[in-house]
């Protein structure tokens, strides 16, 4: 059964990433499977378990606040599909309880607590009950709300075609112009 955790922005439903725990979330959220899952991981240590690190991933993490980006990285093993396979976005988690949690577990799928198409709760609570999940599957607390984490993809690639190392994905609680702005600053 997936579970809800409070993270620095919106509640998370989570699960270990193996095929039979990812099918009870995707059915409990009622999303459609070729929609990726992100993973929420407790230090940039554990990422790199799963996923390549390139040179500035841990420089571009600490130089925006913890938790407001997730990275898609190169899988060191393919993963199930539904959390991309041969490409994992990582999420470095920043709410103490999900850090706890996800450092004694290892990773958990990070993806919003809501049914697919409905806008999240930040209550944990509510968010489990929306999910018609139990209070045993909740771990409580309170999350600030407001916009998800920004996703960005590393541009495996070196070559000319790449302008840039990270491709913004998803404009969130950092915005494409502050990590334009910082990419600009690191050349």
């Amino acid at each position: 059964m997936p579970i809800v955790y409070p993270t620095s922005s919106l509640p998370a439903l989570g699960c270990i990433p193996e095929s039979s725990a990812l099918d009870a979330l995707f059915e409990c959220k009622n999303r459609d499977e070729v929609k990726v899952v992100s993973l929420g991981v407790s230090t940039i240590q554990q990422a790199a378990e799963i996923v390549e690190l390139p040179p500035d991933a841990e420089m571009i993490l600490n130089a925006f606040e913890p938790g407001s980006l997730t990275l898609i990285l190169p899988a060191k093993e393919k993963l199930d599909e539904r959390l991309g396979g041969n490409s994992v976005a990582v999420r470095v988690l920043s709410h103490p309880s999900a850090k706890a949690l996800t450092g004694i577990t290892g990773p958990l799928t990070a993806t919003s607590a809501n049914q697919s198409g409905y806008e999240a709760s930040a209550d944990c609570i509510v968010a489990a009950q929306s999910l018609n999940l139990p209070k045993e599957a909740v771990l409580q607390g309170k999350c600030v709300g407001g916009a998800p984490s920004t996703l960005i993809a590393w541009n495996v690639s070196d070559g000319p075609s790449n302008a840039t190392k990270w491709t913004v994905v998803r404009e969130g609680k950092i915005s494409q112009g502050e990590i334009l702005s910082w990419l600009k600053k690191q050349t």
